[in-house]
């Protein structure tokens, strides 16, 4: 049996702050009165959108906080999305959406890694924003992307504190000068750009497929479908303990299954999927062979029904009966299912018929966790939700089978096996890249390999500091700077180094000619001490070239003589052979030509996939065409 062991990992949050502005009335339980009211608004408003979204770990979910030191009372959430960034940014889209329907409502978001919105945004932000100094300037207003600037000297702006802001005078900044603090339309489409596809993303990051699962599991999931993600955590995440309880399965016996079709989202979907786990011979849960066409359905519903019998073992059965009932004794129930109906989320269904039934489960749920979330005492785990489940929910295995004769087609999984040119684009995607269009045959054939050489040479002339290297701009997005130091620089050069400059070791062709330059405004005592000290120099680098030009270093560069044509090459190879080690003049090596065949050699041992060479080619903007040439050779044929 195959087993996994869970990882102890920091789990990913995401933590988000609701604040009303102006100013919180002087009456705290007013003040209260007013923020629980807006929760309430704000859960039934967006019912529609959150009641079917199966969360990865941990949904959607508001509750008053009260005012700590400098942080006044507000709304708070905080859900842990685990492996799913996409419950992260679907939350991104409600709150921004939220800032927009309830203008009075001003919005902070942040997770583990601090200001992730500004991680996104990193290649449009001002240089003066870094992480020491972006506490409490990002937030959401009137459904925009707002950012408190920094005065650029102390007292410049008097309604701009010299320090990072404190919440409640971040709040009277946005509510006093809301149109100076807007981001910039590079930020904001940044932002935008991950959140745009929804709500239409929301069904297209879905996955259906057909499961061969018990009847209860089908029963459980048709009234909760979020349940599914619970179970595929507790499967994805099982450990030797989990699965001693799934031996012998007390609760989802094998021989009761039927076939049925399953919601994943496509992260869910995925972790079940790709793991391989064979289930032990006494569990029941036997599979057919992997020719057999319904093998895929059989695999999938024996990984879930472990993922449900994990679950449920974790859970005592002797739970309290109190807890079945927190939803219809809720106070807010009534206002909260009114609410539903005006809001259309019932879609005209008939009162008490199956398609009502399910959806008014759905919202009790919904209702449970995000609304009228009990403490954490109270609060049920998935394991005796779906115990509570099984003992109230009546079905008939017979109905359920006539079902499975009738079910909607799956989805094709095809985009589990992306191709690295697929992967590629969707990675192209993600950071707003457009995709470069396909090369012709044509192109493939004509393929300008200065380009290579020149994109490179411009990638190394870049200054690096202690935070990276930048790679080169396309001309359009080269942003107008003014660099003091490298004017300076570039002053000093023309006029020649200073004494203190000259001890570097690594001089080239420039150098010395600075040298030579800086010769002529010398006194004729220091030029011609300086001149020996040149002279002797370039003596000592020229024996070190002829000493390596017969060593196998020296030998694996080629030269410019080398790519003469074939009949001079000749003669000067004769002529090579007879001056032999004495001679003088050095036959310089081609660069560009050296520069090329090692990144085309490194392109083509990376036989297609993904590799340094295509990497760093591609964030340049140079594409190489597909390698044609698959002759077994040490380095790339030159020409």
């Amino acid at each position: 049996m195959e087993g996994n062991t869970k990882l102890a990992t920091v789990e990913d949050t995401v933590e988000y702050h609701l604040f009303l502005i102006p100013n919180e009335p002087k009456d705290p339980e007013k003040h209260k009165e007013i923020l629980l009211k807006y929760i309430e608004r704000i859960m039934t408003q967006f019912a529609p959108m959150l009641v079917p979204y199966i969360w990865q770990n941990q949904p959607f979910n508001l509750k008053y906080r009260p005012e700590k030191g400098h942080v006044p009372a507000h709304i708070f959430g905080m859900t842990k999305f685990g492996d799913n960034i996409e419950d992260e940014w679907f939350i991104v889209y409600v709150i921004k959406q939220i800032t927009k329907e309830f203008p009075e409502l001003v919005a902070r978001i942040e997770d583990n890694d601090g200001e992730f919105l500004l991680i996104e945004a990193a290649d449009f932000l001002p240089k003066w924003l870094d992480p020491d100094n972006s506490t409490n300037r990002v937030f959401f207003h009137h459904g925009e992307l707002c950012i408190i600037p920094a005065p650029k000297k102390p007292e410049a702006v008097s309604w701009l504190p010299t320090t990072n802001p404190t919440i409640p005078q971040a709040l009277n900044i946005i509510s006093t000068h809301p149109e100076k603090i807007l981001a910039s339309e590079s930020i904001q489409a940044a932002v935008n750009r991950r959140i745009r596809e929804y709500p239409e993303k929301i069904q297209a990051s879905l996955h259906r497929a057909h499961c061969f699962l018990p009847a209860s599991i089908a029963a459980v999931l048709k009234q909760h479908p979020r349940l599914v993600a619970a179970a595929v955590q507790a499967f994805y995440l099982r450990d030797p303990i989990d699965l001693r309880a799934c031996r012998i399965f007390r609760t989802f016996l094998p021989d009761t299954r039927i076939m049925t079709s399953v919601t994943f989202t496509k992260c869910l979907y995925a972790q079940l999927a790709q793991q391989r786990f064979v289930p032990d011979r006494r569990s029941g849960y036997q599979l057919p062979p992997p020719s057999h066409p319904q093998y895929r359905a059989h695999e999938l519903g024996m990984k879930l029904a472990h993922g449900f019998e994990i679950l449920c073992s974790r859970s005592s059965p002797h739970f309290s009966d109190s807890k079945k009932s927190l939803v219809i004794t809720s106070p807010l129930w009534a206002s909260f299912l009114d609410s539903l109906k005006k809001n259309d989320y019932f879609k005209g269904l008939i009162e008490g018929s199956a398609q009502y039934q399910e959806r008014l489960e759905m919202a009790k749920n919904y209702f449970q966790l995000s609304v009228n979330r009990p403490e954490s005492s109270l609060a049920m785990s998935p394991g005796e939700e779906i115990l509570t489940l099984l003992q109230t929910t009546t079905f008939d295995i017979e109905d359920l089978k006539k079902e499975a004769a009738h079910l909607p087609p799956e989805d094709d999984d095809q985009w589990l096996d992306l191709s690295p040119e697929q992967l590629d684009q969707l990675l192209q995607k993600a950071a707003g890249k457009s995709e470069p269009e396909p090369l012709s045959k044509g192109e493939d054939q004509n393929c300008d390999l200065t380009r290579v050489s020149e994109s490179m040479k411009a990638f190394i002339s870049k200054v690096s500091t202690h935070k990276g290297a930048e790679l080169p701009r396309e001309p359009s997005e080269a942003p107008i700077t003014f660099d003091a130091d490298s004017f300076l620089n570039y002053f000093d050069k023309i006029l020649g180094p200073g004494p203190q400059e000259s001890d570097s070791d690594d001089l080239d062709e420039e150098d010395f000619e600075c040298l030579d330059l800086d010769l002529e405004t010398q006194e004729p005592g220091e030029k011609a001490s300086l001149k020996g000290a040149l002279d002797n120099l370039k003596s000592y680098m020229a024996q070190m070239d002829q000493e390596l030009a017969h060593t196998s270093i020296g030998k694996s560069f080629t030269t410019r003589k080398q790519v003469e044509p074939l009949s001079q090459a000749t003669n000067n190879n004769s002529d090579e052979e007879d001056s032999g080690a004495g001679e003088s003049v050095m036959s310089p090596v081609d660069v560009d030509l050296n520069l090329v065949s090692n990144i085309l050699e490194s392109y083509s041992s990376q036989a297609g996939l993904a590799g340094p060479a295509s990497n760093l080619l591609q964030s340049m903007g140079v594409q190489l065409p597909d390698n044609a040439d698959h002759r077994p050779s040490s380095k790339p044929t030159k020409h």
